[in-house]
């Protein structure tokens, strides 16, 4: 059965493992190239890669640049949502990026559960 919703739950930082977070992003957006609907679910660590002036420095080799990886998702349709008590625990509210939604696990669970599959990283 093809899943018609993909989420990608991030748990990881730019700052500690870029790979990782980049990969992220290069799979959110190829799930937008198949015409899925898509969101990135920044939680624990994760929500550190929500705030531009740390994502916008890193870019691993033969990935494009982390920063226009979220444009390109954010452009492209996909959403990114973020873990509230997680923003709040990291003081991070004024700092992310303006179009990332806050949520609690309730959301992500209903939306990943209409249909949809969830990757980690």
């Amino acid at each position: 059965m093809a899943h018609s919703r993909f989420l990608v739950n991030l748990t990881k930082s730019p700052l500690d493992d870029p790979d990782r977070v980049t990969v992220a992003f290069v799979m959110a957006n190829s799930a937008l190239t198949l015409d899925k609907e898509v969101v990135v679910l920044l939680s624990t660590d994760g929500v550190w890669a929500g705030v531009p002036e740390l994502y916008g420095n890193v870019h691993e080799d033969n990935f494009s640049p982390l920063k226009d990886l979220v444009e390109s998702l954010l452009e492209g349709g996909g959403q990114i949502w973020a873990c509230t008590p997680c923003v709040k625990k990291r003081q991070l509210e004024e700092q992310l990026h303006n179009q990332i939604r806050l949520v609690g696990a309730v959301s992500a669970i209903e939306w990943v559960s209409e249909d949809g599959i969830s990757f980690s990283f």
